[in-house]
This record gives structure tokens, C-alpha cells and sequence, in this order.
């Protein structure tokens, strides 16, 4: 019961900038934490580098965001495969940030300053983040609280990467702004063996700024705004192969932390997208451009409700709507003759999904009952792909794809059981979907020598999941490991049809050696494995470990039959990593070793990447007051990590060593 307030008193309004407290229904999944002192330690670092020592989250390729082409940065859990869309739901303040258009994350816009903490929550059925969920949730959350602090590291191959944020309290609420920038000449992405004449190093800049707003505009009420813009430009280690994306993205959120919670978002985004893609003959000696996306225009809107009314009697209840609607068009030059290309294509279109979900958590001594459902209309419509012709402007190709739709459920139901207060022991069972993205469904692309087409009739991913886990802490030592098993059904693969030389339907010619695919579903992967992460600190000092180790394999037939049975691409068996260091104040020395298992470049397993071992090393020291000084080495050894591979046996290695010297200031406020 809420106490009178004397007379002429005014109740005291806290504005606290985050959203509504975390979901209880949660403790039947395994969650990871990364704290704000994680992510203040990396500082100035793309996210997804950070994102990579949590065993089991994986990106399409071994390339961080520094050097990997912007539609490769997808984020997956579990080794479910992926073909650069996320099967993993990336959520910043609530708001999802996969691109509209094909589904991936621009890491680089995503500054670690500006977040107060990172949580992967790991598996699927998440009810209330909405759709798309297969594998897990990302939840990226604001950094709340008055703060000044910047950061900036020069490093090898004239690298500079730099990051600031000021916030401080204004009236009734609160102004953050964060800016992060980096640039570098880069490396040469082809190994040294292999170059020729038209490889070059891949340089990039980036560049992003977000704006948060948060005030009080009740007793127990406040808004929450958010204006960010970032701009990524590239190149990818050959003339011809230079990219650009820019977007913006604009969000608000009420939150009422009253009698009855309740939150509510609305957000918009807008990305523009440009690349230019080159092949060179076998002995690398010169770089032909094979198409260029001039214009890849997408955008989205979206908005989410939900309130939590209280039961009573342990019983916490959630009660929703949400929906997201979604438009991109790729404008791009096609069938190259020489440097001249033929063909003009528009392929796009728009996609949409609005559903309604319930909630019930049941916290009883020390058990926890959920059940969760939710039910969402999913549309595809105005699909197209257009070619004309650029000697004569008439139409080549001109397919307008009806449109489609339907329901599908989400689900989960879990229990946990505190056996004592330092050990739990946790189960759940889950059903999701994903949406073919735009990019999947109507846009077919080239890479290198190989060509691949779409598929206007990919039908939404579907999983089926279960998993049983144990949590503890023992004296200094913690630890969560969880055993799963996951069925992915439908599941969305690039599926090689046919080698050239030769013409293909969707693609036309694909030269000799080059292999022809076509986005397909295939009738299920199957996942099966275990996730183990552990701790252990005793004053100043820690060590951390995480372990995914994974049975996954392709039923398919039909079409797709010579992959049943097979690895899905992209899906190493095994990831682990170990952390250890000292942190003391503001001093503190760590090391991390990273190894991950073979994976397989293709469908058809023919093309392996090797395993990959890599050593980094980072340390902070006071150089004056308020002033540190770091000093940080990635692939402290140079091992080569193969990122990708051509038939012709051509690798592309990920980030070489790479030594970095920088400065950090935490000035006190006054």
C-alpha cells in the first residue's frame, strides 16, 4: 500500500531511462551478461568482435565488421547455419535492427559506450520480443546515469577507432549523446600465396552518432527518445568492390512504472544501401566488375504495447500487441560484357507482421511455471523483379509475384526449480518462425564466379526446440550449462543445382568452374548439443569460459537431396574460449584464446575451412588522473583464420595481428 505524502509535498519522480524490470519467465532459458565494465573495456571496438567471445554465437563469416561485407554481418546461436540473415533477434531499447531489406546487423553503428549492458538470452519461442527468434535475443540496452567518458586507439595499418559519450541530467530527465568513428588503410583480405596483381589492402570508414532523450512526464510515467544515423564505407580488397550503407533510425518509448506497468514503442528506419561487386581472371592480374547495386533503398516502421497487470499470488502476467512493416528495392546493373553491363533490375518488395501474445509466470517458492503464446499474421506482397535492357530499354524480364499470407504461433512453456540459494536446475520447450527477408525472396546475386537465384516462394522458417540446463555458484566459481535439441524446419539455404559453364534459369551464364544455386527451403537442420559457460573470481583476479559444442545436419530431398544428411554451411561443431585476467581499479591485464572447429564454405561440404586458434591481449594503466592508457594485440600470434574459400583453393583470411596503442577519459563530474 502506497503511504500518504504530507501536505504540499510533491511526489519525487526518478527518470531512469531503461525499460520495464526483466521478465521472470526468463529464468527457464540460459543467459549470458555482458556488464558495463565489459563493454566499457571495449571501447572503440566493433560490437560483434566483443559479441564473438560468447561461445556459440556465431556470424555468417569469421570477418569481423572491419573487413566482412556488409550483408555477411548476420548473427546466429546454435549452429542452425545461416546465409548472412540473422536467425537471432537483435533488440536495442526493444527495437529490432536487423536491416529491412536482407536481414543483417550494421555493427558499426552500434557504439559499446553508449550501452549500459548486452544479454544473450539463448533459445527460441521468445513470445514477447516478437518474431524472429530462432536461436535466441541479443537485448541491447542504453547506458542510464550522468557520465563523461571517451576513448581512442591508433593501431596497425594507420587504424584509428574512437568513441565518446556525454550524458547529464537536464530538467526533469536526462541528454546522452555518443559518437564513435574508425577508419583504416586495411589489410589485403587474400592470402599472400594466392594474390596477384589486383589485390589491395580493403580499407574502411565508419562513422555513427545516436542522441537519447529520456524525461518525466508523470509521477510514475516517462518518454524515452532516441535519434541515431551512422554511414559505413568500404572496400573489399579489389578495384570494383567498393560499398556504401547510411541509415537513421528514430525511436520512442513510454514507460509507466504505476500501479499497472505498461510500456509502449514506435520506431522508423531508414537504410540506403550501395555495392559494387568485381571477379578477376585466375591469375588475379586485373578486377572486372560483374554487377552494381547502385541504389538499395528499405525502410520500416514498427510499434509494440504491452502491460503488465498484477495477479497476485506469485502469478506475473504480460499481456501484448506489436508489428513491423517493412519495404526495400535493390536497383542494380547486371550481365556484365566486358566493363559494360546489359541489363537494369529492380528486385523487391514489402513484407509485414502484426500479432498479439499472453504471458503467465507463476513464481512459487523456489519453482517457476511459464507458458507464453503468441499469433501473428505474417504478409508478402508487392514482390517483383524487372530487367530491362540498356541498349534499348525494353523489358527482358518483368515478374510481378502475387501476394501471400498467413498465421503462425509462437510459443513457450518452462520451469525452473531453485534447488538452494546458490543451485537451479531449469527446462523449457519452444516453438518460433522467421520471415524470409526481402533480399531472399526476390533478389538473385553473383559472388565471385558463382551465381545464385532467388526464390519469390520461400516459404517462413519454423523451429521446434527443447532444452534442460543447471546454474550454480559455488564460492568464487560459477557455472551454466544447457543441452539442446532443435529442429529447424523449412529452413532457408543457398542449394547448388548445377556447375558451369553453362546458361541457368534466374541467373543466366555462370562460367566454367562457377557454381549455379537457388535460395530453397530445405526440409529441416537438425541441431542437438550443449553450452557450457563458467567462471570463477577471487579479488582482483577471474577467469572466464565458454564451450558450444553441436551435432547439426540437413534432411533434404528433391532438388536438394545431395545435401541430406550434410553439415549446414557455415557451422563449425565446436567454439570455445577462455578469458582470464586482472582488474584493479582502473588497472587491469587480460587475455583471451579463441578456437573454433572446421566449418564448411558451401552446401555440399566440399570446401572446408580450417580450424582457428587466436591469442588477444589487452591492458589498461593510469597515465594521470582520469587518464589511462591501453595498449591491446588481436591474433597476438598471426595465425591465419581462413574467413572464406573459392573452388580455385582462393582464401580470404580474417584480421591479421594487429597492435593498438590508445587513451581513455573518465573525467569525475562535478
Amino acid at each position: 500500500m502506497m503511504q500518504a505524502l504530507p501536505p504540499n509535498e510533491a511526489p519525487a519522480i526518478i527518470v531512469t531511462g531503461t525499460a520495464l524490470p526483466a521478465d521472470p519467465a526468463e529464468r527457464v532459458l540460459q543467459s549470458e551478461r555482458l556488464s558495463r565494465r565489459e563493454l566499457d573495456r571495449a571501447a572503440g571496438q566493433p560490437l560483434d568482435r566483443l559479441l564473438s567471445r560468447l561461445a556459440g554465437a556465431e556470424q555468417f563469416r569469421r570477418s569481423d565488421s572491419r573487413s566482412a561485407h556488409p550483408t555477411s554481418q548476420g548473427l546466429t546461436i546454435r549452429n542452425l547455419g545461416g546465409n548472412a540473415a540473422s536467425r537471432a533477434l537483435v533488440l536495442l531499447d526493444g527495437v529490432p535492427q536487423a536491416d529491412p531489406f536482407g536481414g543483417w546487423i550494421a555493427w558499426p553503428s552500434i557504439g559499446a559506450l553508449s550501452l549500459g549492458e548486452a544479454r544473450l538470452l539463448r533459445g527460441g519461442g521468445s513470445v514477447t520480443s516478437g518474431p524472429g527468434a530462432l536461436a535466441g535475443v541479443l537485448e541491447l540496452s542504453s547506458r542510464t546515469g550522468p557520465s563523461t567518458i571517451a576513448t581512442v586507439e591508433a593501431g596497425s595499418r594507420r587504424s584509428l577507432e574512437g568513441e565518446m559519450l556525454v550524458a547529464r541530467d537536464v530538467g526533469s530527465g536526462s541528454l546522452a549523446l555518443s559518437l564513435r568513428g574508425s577508419r583504416s588503410d586495411g589489410f589485403v583480405p587474400i592470402v599472400a600465396e594466392r594474390r596477384g596483381a589486383a589485390d589491395r589492402p580493403a580499407p574502411f570508414r565508419t562513422g555513427s552518432a545516436r542522441l537519447r532523450w529520456t524525461a518525466a512526464i508523470g509521477p510514475t510515467q516517462e518518454l524515452q527518445a532516441n535519434l541515431a544515423t551512422f554511414t559505413d564505407q568500404r572496400e573489399r580488397g579489389l578495384e570494383l568492390t567498393d560499398n556504401r550503407t547510411r541509415g537513421t533510425d528514430l525511436s520512442l518509448r513510454l514507460v509507466s512504472r504505476g500501479q499497472i506497468p505498461w510500456a509502449a514503442t514506435l520506431y522508423a528506419q531508414a537504410r540506403n544501401f550501395q555495392s559494387s561487386f568485381a571477379g578477376t581472371d585466375a591469375a588475379r592480374t586485373a578486377a572486372r566488375r560483374t554487377s552494381l547495386q547502385y541504389d538499395v533503398p528499405a525502410s520500416a516502421i514498427g510499434w509494440s504495447a504491452e502491460v503488465r497487470p498484477h495477479l497476485g499470488s506469485g502469478l506475473e502476467a504480460r499481456l501484448g500487441i506489436d508489428g513491423r512493416r517493412a519495404a526495400g528495392m535493390s536497383k542494380e546493373y547486371a550481365s556484365y560484357v566486358g566493363n559494360a553491363p546489359t541489363r537494369d533490375r529492380e528486385a523487391g518488395g514489402r513484407q509485414s507482421n502484426a500479432g498479439f501474445f499472453g504471458e503467465l509466470t507463476s513464481l512459487s517458492g523456489p519453482v517457476t511455471l511459464t507458458a507464453s503464446a503468441r499469433a501473428d499474421h505474417w504478409r508478402i506482397f508487392d514482390g517483383q523483379l524487372v530487367e530491362r535492357s540498356i541498349a534499348t530499354g525494353l523489358p527482358l524480364v518483368d515478374q510481378q509475384f502475387a501476394s501471400r499470407s498467413g498465421w503462425l504461433p509462437t510459443a513457450r512453456a518452462g520451469t525452473a526449480l531453485r534447488l538452494d540459494p546458490r543451485w537451479s536446475i531449469r527446462a523449457a520447450a519452444y516453438a518460433g518462425w522467421r520471415q524470409p527477408t526481402l533480399n531472399e525472396l526476390f533478389r538473385p546475386f553473383r559472388a565471385g564466379s558463382d551465381a545464385t537465384a532467388a526464390n519469390a516462394e520461400l516459404k517462413p522458417e519454423r523451429l521446434r526446440g527443447v532444452e534442460a540446463g543447471i546454474d550454480g555458484r559455488s564460492g568464487p566459481w560459477s557455472i551454466a550449462a544447457t543441452l539442446f535439441a532443435n529442429r529447424l524446419r523449412d529452413a532457408i539455404a543457398n542449394v547448388t543445382l548445377g556447375i558451369g559453364p553453362g546458361s541457368f534459369p534466374g541467373v543466366g551464364v555462370v562460367g566454367a568452374g562457377g557454381a549455379y544455386r537457388q535460395r530453397q527451403n530445405l526440409s529441416a537442420i537438425r541441431s542437438r548439443g550443449a553450452e557450457v559457460t563458467a567462471g570463477w573470481r577471487e579479488g582482483p583476479w577471474h577467469v572466464d569460459a565458454g564451450l558450444s559444442l553441436s551435432s547439426a545436419r540437413v534432411v533434404a530431398s528433391g532438388s536438394a537431396a545431395a545435401l541430406d544428411g550434410r553439415r549446414p554451411a557455415q557451422s563449425p561443431a565446436l567454439s570455445t574460449n577462455l578469458g582470464a585476467g586482472w582488474i584493479d581499479g582502473s588497472r587491469s591485464l587480460n587475455v583471451d584464446f579463441n578456437y573454433e572447429s572446421a566449418r564448411f564454405e558451401d552446401d555440399l561440404n566440399s570446401l572446408k575451412l580450417p580450424r582457428s586458434f587466436t591469442v588477444d591481449v589487452d591492458g589498461e594503466w593510469p597515465l594521470a588522473d582520469a587518464v589511462n592508457v591501453s595498449l591491446r594485440v588481436e591474433n597476438l600470434l598471426n595465425r591465419r583464420v581462413v574467413a572464406a574459400l573459392a573452388v580455385n583453393d582462393v582464401q580470404e583470411r580474417a584480421m591479421p595481428r594487429t597492435v593498438w596503442l590508445g587513451l581513455k577519459l573518465k573525467p569525475r563530474l562535478r
